[in-house]
């Protein structure tokens, strides 16, 4: 698990997957993950910059991806990917 979790998290640093993909999908290796450890593993995010977009949603950043409910997930990925177009 914690292998499979390190790969993700380094090909999502890589910018090989997407984050918005990553929540929508909910792969097993994300499931016991948290919003923030997911978040943070994006290149220039950092604790505060996830905590602030997560605020903004009203969750917390220690949710688990595994427990979040389908308008939840539809929420952060559609936020994720607004952000990701604009920042290309």
């Amino acid at each position: 698990m914690r292998l499979a979790r390190a790969e993700l998290k380094r090909s999502i640093g890589r910018g090989e997957v997407e984050v918005a993909e990553v929540i929508r999908e909910c792969p097993w290796e994300t499931e016991s993950m948290t919003l923030a450890e997911l978040l943070t593993s994006q290149r220039r995010w950092g604790r505060t910059r996830a905590r602030k977009f997560l605020l903004g949603l009203a969750l917390s950043e220690n949710k688990r991806i595994g427990t979040l409910t389908t308008r939840q997930r539809a929420l952060v990925s559609t936020e994720l990917a607004a952000r990701e177009t604009v920042l290309v």
